[in-house]
């Protein structure tokens, strides 16, 4: 599904879903569930509960999504039978290895892999075969750095918005509020109320959306850095130890 595609879909799902909460739950005749005062702030808060159930799926998304890039087995203990692999001159050994893994490191050293085991059947110089793993890995760099980072941008997006949407509704009910003390003789008690509690509502609401949002982000945003940093590490490795490797094979031989 096209990231623009899933975008429109979760949002109409998650104001419809928000929609109908605000109205059978908050909203309720003789209000069962004693959370009248959360309709009560009118109907902005369907847009807030919009955001946070956006940003709550955005957290279980980029979580498993995370999860799965690493792969079947932790990556430390991948990287190393690679390399026990390549040491032995075994490349289509480790290319088999990565292919078992799967996940966003696997498919670059498999794609690097791949490239030198190529320039091989090519008979290429050590040089260019090394060259050709690191054209390889960069392109395969290309394609799946951006899937690690992918919604990330949402996360930080609705934390801005939910603020502002949370800052409009207090705006709103301290108009009302304002508006019932105003009124010649006593004020409208009831209107008084209402507006105070739209204000608080709305300023609950938007901060919950953007805490949450904002913490999924930096600690996503923390992890991804992570995982990326480990796969330079483990492609640089790699390479280094393939060029040690056949290197020697080379001065053997001649």
């Amino acid at each position: 599904m096209k990231q623009s595609v899933f975008m429109t879909v979760l949002m109409v799902v998650a104001f419809s879903i928000s929609l109908v909460i605000y109205e059978y739950v908050f909203g309720a005749e003789g209000d069962p569930w004693g959370l009248e005062y959360i309709y009560k702030g009118g109907y902005l808060v369907v847009i807030l509960m919009m955001l946070s159930i956006m940003v709550l799926t955005f957290v279980f998304e980029r979580f498993f999504s995370l999860r799965k890039s690493a792969g079947l087995e932790p990556l430390p203990n991948f990287t190393r039978k690679v390399q026990k692999n390549i040491q032995e001159g075994d490349i289509a050994a480790a290319i088999e290895i990565c292919t078992v893994q799967k996940g966003a490191c696997a498919n670059i050293l498999r794609m690097g892999l791949e490239g030198f085991q190529k320039g091989g059947s090519r008979n290429l110089s050590l040089y260019h075969r090394i060259s050709e793993a690191r054209r390889a890995i960069e392109a395969a760099t290309v394609l799946e750095v951006p899937l690690l980072e992918k919604n990330l941008i949402a996360l930080s997006t609705i934390a801005s918005i939910a603020t502002m949407v949370g800052l409009l509704g207090t705006t709103i009910g301290m108009i009302r509020a304002f508006k019932a003390l105003a009124q010649a003789g006593a004020p409208d008690a009831v209107q008084l109320s209402l507006g105070i509690s739209e204000a608080l509502i709305n300023t609950a609401g938007g901060l919950f959306a953007a805490i949450v949002a904002i913490v999924a982000y930096n600690y996503f945003v923390n992890k991804v850095d992570t995982y990326t940093y480990f796969i330079e590490e483990a492609t640089h490795n790699m390479l280094e130890t393939m060029e040690n490797k056949y290197e020697m094979e080379e001065e053997k031989i001649s």
